[in-house]
């Protein structure tokens, strides 16, 4: 029995990861998979019931569970507040605390949506590349940090830290991921302006060396950012910092056709991991049911699959995703003339129906 936080978060998180435990309700149901829900509060909706964006007992409850299923969180309600209490400092807190290092956000482009890519057909058509992006270190945390007077004028300050044992810990994880799949990773840095970086180059050709069947390359980021775009199909595993990795996987998503089509595992040493789907909390539809829950539900097949060793469930959630689109139904932001254009909850009963039958 595995026992599973669901904190839905803001904006359209409550609809589409609402969406995502139907799928959860079916394979208890059909499968005596015997998951236990635990419902949790974190961000914005958080700070509204308790005054802060991560409260204790979720960090709690999460340290008793065996996998966490995540919305969103977020949204122009909250951008007032102090920065200590926004509701992305929820997420980056519960990422620390459970040192979810490991984030691992897959860009795949479903055939019946080749489509709706900004790009060619013929340069997106089979794209299926996995970005490893470091998580709980890097610029997003390191110190010093803040904003003060210097020379009597306001000056920011951030600082890319890293060590060793840091970028050690995510090029293993992307080594042993790229095992299972084309064996090539590209480790994506700025080693020639950034000493951190250089760092960084140093540590993978290190690890590199404990997986003699995978090829490693390396490449600058802003170059990474043009070849994802003038052909993405050259990569198989990227790897690469918190920043940068924030970046690039956003760049990929749009390359599928959609940013609500990705999932996300984010994985601790041991494989226990936080799921939730690579876009936002986009208040600006929240409540008109349009949001796609695809991406959520996906994120319950990267669970199955990453923490709770149920593949072929995991294959089944893939497999019933794909035959809804074979069937033509989309949701606005992946629909095209001629589509059957359905709001979320209708796509999240489309899913249940191909994986009962």
């Amino acid at each position: 029995m595995s026992k599973v936080l669901i904190l839905p978060g803001d904006g359209i998180g409550t609809e589409i990861v609402a969406q995502a435990v139907k799928v959860i309700d079916s394979l208890n149901s059909n499968h005596s998979m015997g998951m236990t829900l635990e419902d949790g509060l974190i961000g914005g909706i958080a700070y509204d019931e308790t005054g802060t964006p991560l409260p204790d007992e979720t960090i709690k409850v999460a340290k008793e569970c065996d996998s966490i299923l995540l919305g969103a969180v977020g949204g122009p309600k909250w951008e007032p507040l102090e920065r200590a209490l926004r509701p992305e400092r929820g997420l980056l807190g519960i990422r620390s605390e459970l040192e979810l290092f490991s984030n691992l956000r897959p860009a795949i482009l479903y055939p019946q949506l080749a489509n709706a890519s900004s790009l060619k057909t013929e340069i997106v058509s089979g794209l299926d590349l996995m970005i490893v992006r470091e998580l709980v270190g890097g610029i997003y945390f390191g110190e010093p940090r803040g904003v003060e007077i210097k020379d009597g004028e306001r000056f920011g300050i951030n600082s890319a830290t890293y060590y060793e044992s840091e970028i050690a810990r995510i090029g293993h994880s992307a080594f042993q991921i790229a095992q299972k799949r084309g064996k090539r990773v590209c480790s994506v840095d700025k080693a020639n302006v950034l000493e951190v970086c250089e760092l960084w180059r140093e540590v993978m050709e290190e690890v590199s060396k404990d997986y003699p069947d995978v090829s490693l390359s390396h490449m600058y980021v802003d170059n990474a950012a043009m070849q994802l775009v003038r052909d993405p199909k050259q990569f198989d595993v990227m790897v690469t910092s918190n920043l940068f990795g924030d970046v690039l996987s956003d760049c990929a998503a749009m390359l599928t056709g959609s940013i609500g089509m990705l999932p996300s595992a984010s994985l601790d040493q041991n494989n226990f991991g936080m799921y939730e789907p690579i876009h936002g909390s986009a208040p600006d539809i929240s409540g008109k049911d349009i949001a796609n829950p695809l991406a959520t539900i996906l994120s319950v097949s990267m669970m199955l699959r990453y923490s709770l060793n149920q593949g072929e469930l995991a294959d089944k959630i893939n497999s019933a995703v794909s035959k809804v689109l074979d069937k033509g139904y989309r949701t606005k932001d992946i629909a095209s003339d001629g589509d059957k254009v359905v709001g979320t909850e209708q796509m999240g009963d489309l899913v249940i129906e191909e994986l009962e039958t």
